[in-house]
């Protein structure tokens, strides 16, 4: 019999040839099947949160085009994939591949990426005001990723709601228990959206927005993928996603649309040669392809639909396609400050859990009675009243983090991604009771508020009073 790893060969986790129990009985006791593959020129690994559908398509014309490279695929959301690369240093990787912006600078600061490419500087391409390209060439712009909201149509016309067009929208009591989102602290692409969100109506107001649209959820999934999934299988009907999951389902066949709302980013989606690469010269040739006229003609295929940094190519876009460097496009985006996402990364999304997906029930009994409140003092001249329910708005829609301290590099610093069975610091620990006791306290405040004024306006209605 031939020696294992010459039978093995793995595609995502899977894997062919006689020796397929064996890895399965490492991978029980925690090796990593993928671990175990010959180290050779020949092999290339690649990390990726993308979904198979694209990653499949360019590999598989990578290999056609490079038949003495074997691609290996290790598929993990962005912020595992982050700490993958930081933890796990005797793991292969050679190529990381993700449309956060911010998860490269973590790797680029952690020293953990290959500064492989030329020097753009300030005169590089950019999207809007953003640079495509890692001015100190340590990653590379290879799509533009847009984020907003898909919707689902027969949904929303079997339910009577109108298409929402911003992320205000959302907040209206009409979506009640219609809108999904995944949480940030699980999705790269969703962290995205809500620093959008904060950064275009600024950290007060728009956690406030976040607070009121999370009364509306339907859920919080474990992964961006689940957005897509409870819209298409009609779970809920709009969520908050990047644009090639609603311009995918919507070009090969599904009855969904997709919005960029003024407010939103329009950021370079990127790839970079991991430092510790067994096979840089494969990994750049795999760059390079991705780059070519061919690999960004591939993200117009119908099952892709993601928007090419080769301007040129957009002559020829699909129709569902926009351009991002149109101008159209670019006066809804905003001037994202990276720097200022990734360093409060792991802040915003601790508060988003423990704020909105810890308490997501209690949120929408709040939400709900407020709502209910302003809707029965509409056309009432109850000044009293109406600065009650004010308050209750008031306390729904308060943080217990100020502007300061989200900008602080210090306060920042307290915070590291959740990992199952692992604490966290415990200042992290300390500060994200304090915010759970705040959120219950004023969560708690604002829905009794808002049921005393109903309460009220009921016992008015009896009386006999207009």
């Amino acid at each position: 019999m031939r020696p294992c790893r010459q039978n093995i060969k793995f595609k995502v986790g899977a894997w062919l040839g006689p020796c397929a129990a064996i890895v399965i009985l490492m991978a029980s006791f925690g090796v990593s099947a993928q671990a175990i593959r010959p180290q050779s020129d020949r092999t290339l690994v690649i990390l990726t949160s993308f979904p198979p559908v694209l990653f499949k398509t360019f590999t598989a014309a990578f290999e056609a085009k490079h038949p003495g490279i074997t691609v290996y695929v290790r598929s993990k959301k962005t912020s595992a994939a982050i700490s993958f690369v930081e933890e796990r240093i005797n793991e292969p990787v050679d190529v990381f591949w993700a449309s956060a912006p911010d998860a490269f600078e973590v790797l680029k600061k952690a020293g953990h990426l290959r500064q492989a490419f030329g020097k753009s500087g300030p005169d590089g391409a950019r999207i809007g005001s953003y640079p495509i390209d890692d001015p100190d060439g340590y990653y590379k712009g290879f799509a533009v990723s847009g984020y907003g909201i898909m919707w689902h149509q027969e949904y929303l016309k079997r339910h009577k709601l109108k298409a929402p067009t911003n992320w205000a929208d959302l907040t209206h009591s009409d979506y009640t228990r219609h809108i999904g989102i995944s949480a940030p602290s699980r999705s790269g692409t969703t962290h995205l959206i809500v620093e959008s969100i904060l950064q275009s109506q600024g950290w007060r107001e728009g956690w406030a927005t976040l607070l009121e649209i999370s009364g509306n959820l339907a859920t919080v999934t474990a992964r961006s993928f689940g957005v897509i999934d409870g819209v298409l299988n009609q779970r809920f009907g709009i969520g908050l996603a990047i644009d090639f999951f609603g311009l995918s389902a919507k070009a090969t066949g599904a009855p969904v649309e997709f919005v960029y709302p003024t407010g939103t980013a329009f950021l370079p989606a990127n790839i970079a040669i991991v430092k510790r690469s067994a096979n840089p010269v494969a990994a750049q040739a795999f760059v390079d392809f991705v780059l070519s006229q061919q690999g960004q003609s591939l993200l117009f295929a119908p099952e892709i639909s993601r928007l090419p940094v080769m301007t040129s190519l957009y002559e020829n876009a699909p129709s569902h396609i926009a351009n991002p460097f149109s101008d159209e496009l670019i006066d809804k985006g905003i001037a994202f400050d990276t720097g200022l996402s990734q360093q409060r990364y792991q802040m915003v999304n601790s508060m988003f859990d423990v704020m909105i997906t810890f308490r997501l029930q209690a949120l929408r009994r709040t939400w709900k009675a407020i709502h209910d409140a302003e809707k029965a003092l509409q056309g009432q001249d109850y000044p009293d009243l109406s600065s009650r329910v004010q308050k209750a708005r008031e306390l729904a829609s308060a943080v217990p983090v100020k502007l300061d301290q989200a900008t602080s590099p210090i306060s920042s610093s307290f915070f590291v991604r959740h990992k199952p069975g692992l604490s966290v610091p415990f200042r992290q620990s300390e500060l994200e009771t304090q915010w759970a006791a705040f959120a219950r306290d004023h969560q708690d405040r604002a829905h009794k508020l808002a049921r005393d004024v109903l309460n009220e306006l009921q016992a008015k209605a009896q009386r006999g009073h207009p």
